[in-house]
């Protein structure tokens, strides 16, 4: 009997990050400017909470531990969440299926950190708030690169959706080297380039690109230590790698 199998298979992890910040935008529209102005702050990443300006910045010392995490779930318009949900469910959606649910939060959680922590070391003591789940994201990109091609060079991308821990992971010696990975790598870079000179990013401003690189980074070079041990399927037996 054939299986039809849907066109999109989102997990539910991915789903629900999706869901926390749409409800996240919304509460913020049911809020009056101030409140919600003191919210967002917040829940943002600020490079000047470590610059002594912790107390004197809404959400104060607290803010400084939970802003690496919650600024991925406030978002600046529906425009920006609409295009972050987009990227979450492309590349969050093809390492969650591989992954499963406790490793994609944990590894989306990392990428995150190392994404403002990038913003950090490039902006120290700036006022301006960092929003978004880009640099989170991006650190699906990377990760993606690891398994992406080895899907294909193995005979498609359908294992990515009926198999994907079947696909073998693609040594970072090995990924650093390909010309695949390299030149995605390249793109991903002028891209965020050209946002920094305004070159295609008509209606968005304060492109946070060195979260972006960050998150990147991240996933690409630390993915195997969040990756799910892949099993043999003829025989049971669990590859580690």
């Amino acid at each position: 009997m054939n299986r039809h199998e849907p066109i999109f298979n989102v997990q539910s992890a991915v789903l629900a990050l999706l869901a926390i910040m749409v409800a996240v935008h919304l509460v913020r529209m049911g809020l009056s400017e101030d409140w919600d102005t003191w919210f967002t702050l917040a829940m943002a990443f600020i490079p000047a909470r470590y610059a002594g300006y912790a107390d004197q910045l809404p959400g104060g010392a607290i803010a400084e531990v939970t802003s690496f995490l919650t600024h991925t779930l406030v978002h600046g318009d529906w425009v920006h969440l609409g295009l972050n949900a987009a990227w979450l469910v492309a590349f969050g959606g093809a390492v969650a299926n591989r992954v499963g649910t406790v490793r994609f939060l944990l590894l989306f959680a990392f990428c995150a950190i190392c994404g403002a922590a990038t913003f950090l070391l490039f902006n120290p003591g700036l006022l301006a708030p960092m929003v978004g789940a880009s640099g989170a994201i991006s650190g699906m990109m990377g990760a993606t690169m690891r398994f992406l091609f080895p899907a294909i060079d193995g005979g498609g991308l359908a294992a990515l959706r009926e198999d994907p821990r079947s696909v073998p992971l693609m040594p970072l010696t090995v990924a650093l080297t390909d010309r695949r990975v390299v030149l995605v790598t390249l793109v991903f870079l002028a891209a965020n380039v050209m946002a920094v000179l305004g070159i295609g990013t008509v209606g968005l401003s304060g492109i946070a690109w060195e979260a972006h690189i960050g998150g990147y980074f991240a996933g690409l070079l630390f993915f195997g230590f969040f990756d799910a041990p892949q099993t043999d399927n003829s025989s049971g037996r669990i590859i580690l790698h």
